[in-house]
């Protein structure tokens, strides 16, 4: 039980397989964006901090890089990211969409848990396409394999199950400190949102490889004074692996580039707040993917 006029805080992991639905769950926990969301596996590489505040809590969520069997440098570095966070969590979620039982990937995970004394809850995403007796089956199956501390239905998409959650998470968490100031919804950089925008602009206009292969590095952010009302200026860099995925994203006669710079541009606007004039340039940075030098100039590690 909590005490009366306790305050509670803590480091909660949102943790899982690609593309479960970890990056959206986050966003309407936080009712603002703060991590990019597709359609496309391994989407998220970095650790992206979102901080949830109550009047008796402070939560604040670590989104992971789904845990999958790596291949690349990239890769490993992403699963690393994943599993050190959940090493350094007061709580973890560990979140499934799985409709026929425990898959391969969740039990992956689920034997590193195994090793770890950290409350574990069980996050079944989806509940709003799923039936009673499917969510009721699903909770046996995951019930017999592994001793979850609760388990929880939710919907990422939705927002079902989310308050609910919310108030589980406090019962858990130990009284502390609060670590950001109340008017934080996440501590990463400017420079940081504004790339992972821009990639995620980019991951939704190509197919196949091409998203796979692309970073992006802000080179150069600040302020130009207008007549009127102040510009942040901002070059960006979009780096892929070959010259063909460079053609891809220029288009024929720069129209890819330019839809891509146009929907990004509105979209850091809204996020920031403040007049935005945007610079891409696309550039080639040969198997930066298996590289870890290249991996720190662009970064990532």
């Amino acid at each position: 039980m909590e005490k009366k006029g306790s305050f509670k805080s803590g480091f909660i992991s949102i943790i899982g397989r690609p593309n479960v639905g970890k990056s959206t769950l986050l966003n309407k926990i936080l009712s603002e964006k703060v991590a990019i969301v597709s359609d496309k596996p391994q989407t998220t590489r970095n650790r992206i901090t979102g901080i949830k505040n109550l009047d008796n809590a402070q939560l604040i969520f670590v989104d992971t890089p789904g845990i999958h069997k790596a291949r690349s440098n990239l890769n490993r570095h992403m699963v690393d990211v994943s599993f050190k966070a959940f090493r350094d969590s007061d709580l973890i979620l560990l979140l499934t969409d799985e409709r026929e039982g425990i898959g391969k990937g969740d039990r992956y995970i689920m034997s590193y848990l195994e090793k770890r004394d950290i409350p574990c809850f069980l996050l079944i995403n989806k509940i709003d396409l799923l039936k009673a007796d499917q969510l009721l089956s699903l909770i046996d199956v995951y019930s017999r394999d592994y001793t979850f501390s609760e388990i929880m239905p939710v919907s990422a998409a939705t927002g079902e199950g989310v308050d609910s959650l919310l108030r589980m998470i406090v019962q858990y968490l130990p009284d502390g400190p609060r670590y950001f100031h109340e008017e934080m919804v996440t501590d990463q950089p400017e420079r940081f949102v504004i790339a992972e925008l821009i990639r995620e602009k980019v991951i939704d206009s190509t197919r196949e490889e091409v998203p796979y292969s692309v970073a992006v590095v802000i080179e150069e952010e600040g302020i130009r004074e207008g007549s009127s009302r102040d510009i942040l200026v901002v070059d960006a860099v979009i780096y892929v692996e070959k010259d063909s995925q460079k053609g891809i994203i220029i288009g024929k006669g720069g129209e890819m580039l330019k839809g891509i710079g146009k929907r990004a541009r509105e979209e850091i606007v809204r996020r920031l707040g403040s007049k935005v004039y945007l610079n891409l340039w696309v550039k080639v940075k040969k198997d930066w993917r298996k590289d870890d030098k290249a991996l720190k100039e662009l970064g990532i590690m």
